[in-house]
């Protein structure tokens, strides 16, 4: 099979596509065949050796694909070869034709949802949901202003907190971004490009302030999101590229909270009542994720450029 293979943690160009031997499922594996690939921003920091944990050499990258089931081992139970499937995490990576899986990490694709679209959902709808509901601890009515809201997470973000009653508020930095965020569901969206966009955010609510922020780049953000906050709200850190300087009495004088999170410190229950809910929402229509651009898999190089660059309207995938 073809495979996406990085020897060396470096630029974008250590990935290289490559002939490597179709994986066999062991007992309690599932073999998956690959149709869409999900590329997250993660991604990007694993290959170049700057995030936390990193893999041993050489590895396959990637953790959110779709595809169907092309084989399964002993004690595995539940699945059948052909069943349509997404993945939220793989054992050999998941920029490739096929792919070994734990069970737990494979959940049914509704008929109503493509291929491209099941490899959206890994990553950006499992952390909007529990940033929204697990950490932020949010309820309907509440407010909540999601920065980079067109891009994978922010949209994620958009559609479940529209679903769950809140009043979304959501930022993006184009024409296109903006009409993009209004599709999904946001009640208002405004131009983060725009001198003094975090005031007009704070306005629309009246002057009271969020409840919850959604926080994409904290170091560019947070210290301005805390001033921008109602009484007791949260701000969750998604994302961060840097350091940044905030002034502790900003919380104090709301009695605010900063949460920060990363996908990979869920606890197993937790990820089992995301995916039941993701199943919902997938099933009744209210989350829809949206592909901006499909593709190939020797074009692993370019789509890590292009999702770490602004603009972002939707979700990267490849296609094996």
């Amino acid at each position: 099979m073809k495979a996406i293979r990085v020897r060396e943690f470096g630029p974008p160009e250590v990935m290289r596509l490559e002939e490597v031997p179709t994986p066999v499922p062991g007992r309690g594996q599932l073999l998956v065949r690959i149709r869409a690939v999900g590329v997250n921003p993660v991604e990007t920091y694993i290959r170049s050796g700057s995030y936390a944990r990193s893999p041993a050499l050489p590895y396959t990258p990637g953790h959110d694909a779709a595809g169907t089931v092309e084989a399964v081992g002993g004690e595995v139970r539940g699945f059948a070869p052909g069943d349509r499937v997404y993945t939220t995490g793989t054992l050999t990576g998941a920029y490739a034709e096929f792919a070994l899986c734990e069970p737990n990490r494979v959940h049914p694709l509704p008929a109503n949802a493509s291929f491209p679209q099941g490899a959206a959902l890994g990553v950006p709808y499992y952390t909007a949901w529990r940033a929204l509901f697990q950490r932020a601890r949010a309820v309907p009515g509440e407010t909540v202003l999601i920065h980079g809201a067109s891009g994978g997470v922010g949209i994620a973000g958009v559609q479940i907190a529209r679903a769950a009653g809140l009043q979304v508020v959501g930022t993006a930095g184009s024409k296109e971004g903006l009409a993009l965020v209004t599709r999904e569901g946001a009640h208002h969206a405004i131009d983060h490009q725009d001198t003094g966009h975090l005031d007009k955010a704070v306005a629309l609510t009246g002057g009271r302030g969020f409840d919850v922020i959604l926080e994409m780049l904290s170091n560019v953000n947070l210290a301005k999101d805390l001033k921008a906050l109602a009484m007791c709200g949260r701000v969750v850190v998604i994302g961060s590229r840097g350091t940044v300087e905030i002034d502790p009495r900003d919380t104090m004088s709301r009695d605010a909270s900063i949460l920060g999170m990363t996908l990979f410190n869920i606890p197993d229950a937790d990820r089992v009542t995301v995916t039941a809910a993701l199943a919902a929402g997938l099933e009744n229509r209210s989350l829809r994720p949206v592909v901006s651009r499909e593709l190939p898999l020797d074009s692993a190089p370019e789509s890590h450029v292009t999702v770490m660059a602004p603009g972002a309207k939707g979700k990267i995938v490849l296609i094996p």
